[in-house]
């Protein structure tokens, strides 16, 4: 059975060639993947969280570059760089038009592994960071 680091490679090459249907068999039928947009349950919610993905970023492409010594769960750090090339959904619910901008992100990430499948997968980067490369301001809430 493969590792977590072993999966976690599979499925950033699978992001990096968009390849929805390995990035799905990386993962459990009830796992969980966490990440600053959200918690997506299940592979039906985290396909539409990759597949949004490749439609905001269409060239999106995860780089390890360190990847911590340990099996599992398997720790990375990685930069995300991509092209805003479709609609974005914001946290206060507006959706950002492409900019057309490009994108790089610093990243963490960790994930668990039961049965040779991914169970948690735990994403870590900073949407302040990605929101200032986009030019994308964020509005303060409306006063009561």
């Amino acid at each position: 059975m493969p590792s977590a680091r072993e999966l976690k490679d599979r499925l950033f090459a699978a992001i990096n060639s968009h390849d929805l249907y390995d990035v799905l068999d990386c993962y459990a039928p009830n796992a969980v993947y966490v990440s600053p947009a959200g918690i997506a349950e299940g592979r039906e919610q985290i396909a539409w969280t990759y597949e949004d993905l490749c439609k905001v970023f269409p060239d999106i492409c995860y780089t390890a570059w360190y990847k911590a010594p340990c099996e599992d769960p398997a720790f990375t750090e990685y930069t995300m760089t991509g092209t805003h090339m479709g609609p974005l959904l914001l946290p206060d619910g507006r959706v950002a038009a492409p900019t057309g901008r490009r994108i790089t992100v610093r990243g963490s990430c960790a994930c668990a592994v039961e049965n040779g499948k991914i169970i948690t997968d735990r994403d870590y980067y900073d949407q302040l960071e990605l929101y200032s490369q986009l030019g994308i301001r964020l509005e303060p809430p409306p006063a009561p």
